[in-house]
C-alpha cells in the first residue's frame, strides 16, 4: 500500500522551515506551510511554490505555544488536507541572557514554542501514521541540543529536551513503521543569526563580515554557515526507504562544533 507522503512544517515561512520545504516540494512531497505571518503573506509563499513546483500548499497561520491552538490546526489539517505523514518541528525562537537575569515569561514562551509544541503536533499526528503503518517525524533541535553555551539556558534546554521526546517517540514506533530523529544544526544562514551577528559586531567593534568569522571560529572548524537547504537535504533523506532503519538519532550537522 502506497503512502500520501504530505509534510507539516512548522515555521516554513522563513529560515531553515522554508529550505526544508522548499526541498520536498521540489521531489514531489506535498507540502503544508506554518507560520505567524498574515494569511496573505502565508498565500503570497504558497503562489511561489506553485510557481516553482506546480503544487500550491496549504498555509495555516497558528501560534504553537498554545495548545488549544495546535489543536485546532491539526483538525482543520486533516479536515481541509489530510493527514500529514511527514511532521517537521521546526518552529523556534531565541533569547540570551545568563539565568539570573532571564525573563521568566520568555522561558516559558521558548519552551512552549520550541519543545511543547513539538509534542502536542506529534501526539496529535501519530494515530494517522499508526494506521497507515508509515510516518516519519523530524525535529529540528540545534548543536545546542547536545553541547551548551552561556546565556542560552531556555534554548538549550529546550532542545536538549526535543532529542529525549524524540528519543522516546521513537522507542514507542520503531515496530509501526514510523520513524523519529532530530537534526542539530549549527551556525546556519538564517535570519535569526542576523541578529546575533549584528550584536557580535558592535560587541567587538568590527565588521558584520569578520564577525561572523569570529561567530564560526568561536565554535566549528568549518569556516562557512551551513546552508539550510542542505538541513532541507538531509530531511529528505530521513523520509526515504534507505533511512528506515534510523531513528532516535540526533544528527549534527554543525561544521565539527560536537567534535570537539
Amino acid at each position: 500500500m502506497s503512502v500520501r507522503k504530505l509534510a507539516l512544517v512548522t515555521g516554513s515561512t522563513s529560515g531553515i522551515g522554508l529550505a526544508i520545504a522548499d526541498v520536498f516540494a521540489a521531489n514531489g512531497i506535498e507540502v503544508i506551510l506554518h507560520g505567524i505571518e498574515s494569511t496573505e503573506d502565508g498565500q503570497a509563499i504558497a503562489a511561489r511554490f506553485e510557481h516553482s513546483y506546480g503544487q500550491r500548499p496549504h498555509y495555516f497561520q497558528c501560534d504553537i505555544s498554545q495548545p488549544e491552538a495546535i489543536e485546532q490546526m491539526m483538525q482543520c489539517i486533516g479536515q481541509e488536507v489530510g493527514a500529514p505523514s511527514i511532521l517537521v518541528n521546526n518552529a523556534g525562537i531565541q533569547f540570551t541572557a545568563p539565568v539570573q537575569e532571564f525573563p521568566a515569561g520568555t522561558w516559558d514562551k521558548i519552551i512552549a514554542i520550541n519543545l511543547s509544541a513539538a509534542f502536542h503536533t506529534t501526539r496529535l499526528a501519530l494515530p494517522a501514521m499508526v494506521a497507515a503503518g508509515w510516518g516519519r517525524i523530524i525535529n529540528i533541535s540545534s548543536v545546542h541540543g547536545l553541547v551548551a553555551s552561556v546565556h542560552k539556558a531556555a534554548y538549550c534546554a529546550a532542545k536538549h529536551g526535543l532529542v529525549g521526546f524524540t528519543r522516546v517517540t521513537a522507542l514507542e514506533t520503531a515496530a509501526q513503521g514510523i520513524t523519529a530523529n532530530c537534526i542539530c544544526p549549527g551556525w546556519t544562514d538564517t535570519p535569526l543569526l542576523v541578529d546575533q551577528l549584528t550584536q557580535f559586531a558592535a560587541e567587538h567593534n568590527t565588521s558584520f563580515d569578520e564577525a561572523k568569522k569570529g561567530l564560526i571560529n568561536a565554535k566549528a572548524p568549518y569556516p562557512e554557515f551551513v546552508a539550510p537547504s542542505e538541513i532541507g537535504e538531509l530531511a529528505l533523506f530521513l523520509c526515504s526507504d534507505a533511512a528506515r532503519a534510523m531513528t532516535g538519532t540526533a544528527l549534527p550537522i554543525d561544521g565539527g562544533w560536537t567534535a570537539h
